[in-house]
C-alpha cells in the first residue's frame, strides 16, 4: 500500500488550495443575492458562472506556458496574487458587466493555483497522489465550510456578502507572510536541500503531445462532475428559500451542508484512495450522492433537505480528487499539459450547466430544475465505467518462490 508523506511542501499546497477554496464556496451563496441587487433574472446571473468557465479556459491555456517560464511555485503565488485583486474588485463594483469581467479573472487567477497545486502533489507522491488530492480538496472544502457561513452571518447582520467575501484576501496575505517566514527560518543546509528537489518538481514540462483516451474520459468525467458540483454551489440556496421555506440568510448558510459532507469525505476518502482503487470508489462515491440528492430533493422541510446536503456532500467529494489524479497519472510526464487541459473540462462544466439550468429554471422552477442532476451523475457512471475499461489493467504481483527444503 503507497504511504503518504506530508512534507513542507504539501502542508502549503493544502493551503493554497484552501484560500482558493474560500472564495470557490463562498461564491455560490454570493450569486442570487447579487441577483436580487441587480436585478436580474435566473439565467442571467448565471453569467456569473459563464465568467468562471471563460476565466478557466484562459487560466487553463495559459498554465503551462506560465509553468515554463518561472516555475510551478512562482505560477501557484502569481495565481493567489490574482484571486485577491479580482476579489478586491468584486466588493467595490456594481454593475453587471464589471462583476462578472472580475469574475473572469478570478477564475483565470484561481484556475493557475488549483492546476499548480495539483501537478506538484502529483509529481510529489506518486503512487500516493490520488490521497494527496484528496486531502488538498478537503483542506478546500474546510474553507468552503467557513466561507458560506461567514456570508450568512454578514448577511442577517445587515454588513452584507461583501466584507464577509473579502476575507481571502487577507488570508492570502497571512499565507503569503507564513510561507515567506518559513522559508526564512529553514538552516541553510535543509534550504538548498530542499532547492535540489524542488527543481525536480519543477522541471519544464514537455512540449505539447498527444495524451491518451484514458485521459479524454477522465476529462470529460471531470466535465460532467464539475457540472453537478457548480449546480449546487450557485443554485441549492434558491431550492432551500422556495421549497424548504428557508429565509435568505439562512438558506445561504445552508449551503455549507454540501462543502462540510465534502470535507468530512475528503478526509475519510484520502485514507480509503490508498486502499482501493479509483474507479471502484468514485462509482460507489456517484451512487452516495444520488442518495444524498434524493433525500435533499423531496424533502420539504429545512433539516431534512440539509440532511441530503451534508450525504450529497460525502458523495461529491471524490469525484473531483480521484478524476483529476487519474487523468494525471495517465499523462505520465505531460502532467502540466494535462492540468491546463483539465481547466478546460470544469470551464465547459462551470460554463453550460448553471446557464442551463437557470434558463430552465426560468420556465419551472428551481426545484424542478434540479432534475437535470440525476442526469448528470447517470452520465458520470457510464463514463467511469468506459474509462475503467480503457485504463490499463494493472500486472500481478508476482508471489516469491518457496524456499528449497
Amino acid at each position: 500500500m503507497p504511504r503518504l508523506i506530508h512534507d513542507r511542501i504539501t502542508w502549503l499546497a493544502y493551503a493554497q488550495l484552501g484560500l482558493w477554496g474560500f472564495f470557490l464556496y463562498g461564491f455560490g451563496p454570493v450569486v442570487p443575492l447579487l441577483r436580487d441587487e441587480q436585478g436580474t433574472t435566473a439565467a442571467v446571473a448565471g453569467l456569473h458562472s459563464t465568467g468562471l468557465a471563460v476565466g478557466a479556459l484562459a487560466g487553463g491555456a495559459l498554465f503551462a506556458p506560465t509553468v515554463r517560464r518561472f516555475g510551478r511555485t512562482p505560477t501557484i503565488w502569481l495565481g493567489l496574487a490574482g484571486v485577491a485583486a479580482g476579489v478586491a474588485g468584486f466588493a467595490l463594483l456594481r454593475p453587471l458587466p464589471a462583476t462578472i469581467a472580475v469574475v473572469i479573472l478570478i477564475s483565470a487567477a484561481g484556475t493557475q493555483v488549483v492546476s499548480g497545486v495539483n501537478v506538484v502533489l502529483t509529481a510529489r507522491h506518486g503512487p500516493a497522489a490520488p490521497a494527496a488530492l484528496a486531502e488538498a480538496n478537503a483542506a478546500c472544502a474546510g474553507m468552503g465550510i467557513l466561507a458560506p457561513l461567514v456570508i450568512g452571518i454578514s448577511v442577517n447582520a445587515g454588513w452584507g456578502w461583501r466584507p464577509a467575501l473579502a476575507v481571502v484576501v487577507g488570508l492570502i496575505a497571512l499565507v503569503a507572510l507564513a510561507a515567506l517566514v518559513l522559508r526564512e527560518r529553514r538552516p541553510m543546509a535543509a534550504t538548498a536541500g530542499a532547492a535540489a528537489r524542488t527543481r525536480v518538481t519543477v522541471a519544464v514540462p514537455r512540449a505539447n503531445r498527444p495524451l491518451p483516451r484514458a485521459y479524454w474520459l477522465a476529462w470529460v468525467l471531470m466535465a460532467v462532475t464539475g457540472s453537478i458540483e457548480v449546480c449546487l454551489s450557485l443554485w441549492t440556496a434558491d431550492v432551500l428559500r422556495s421549497h424548504a421555506g428557508m429565509a435568505p440568510g439562512g438558506a445561504s448558510a445552508a449551503v455549507a451542508a454540501i462543502v462540510c459532507g465534502m470535507f468530512v469525505g475528503r478526509l475519510v476518502g484520502g485514507r480509503v484512495a490508498l486502499r482501493f482503487r479509483p474507479v471502484p470508489l468514485l462509482l460507489a462515491a456517484l451512487g452516495v450522492s444520488l442518495a444524498g440528492f434524493t433525500v435533499f430533493w423531496v424533502a420539504t422541510a429545512g433539516w431534512l433537505a440539509v440532511t441530503g446536503l451534508v450525504v450529497l456532500g460525502l458523495g461529491n467529494a471524490l469525484h473531483y480528487p480521484l478524476a483529476i489524479s487519474l487523468a494525471l497519472a495517465v499523462a505520465g510526464d505531460a502532467a502540466d499539459q494535462a492540468a491546463g487541459w483539465s481547466a478546460y473540462s470544469m470551464g465547459v462544466g462551470f460554463g453550460i450547466a448553471p446557464v442551463a439550468l437557470g434558463w430552465v429554471a426560468d420556465g419551472v422552477g428551481p426545484h424542478l430544475a434540479f432534475l437535470l442532476l440525476p442526469g448528470f451523475i447517470a452520465v458520470a457512471v457510464l463514463l467511469a465505467v468506459r474509462l475503467g475499461r480503457a485504463l490499463p489493467v494493472p500486472a500481478p504481483v508476482e508471489k516469491p518462490a518457496p524456499a528449497p527444503a
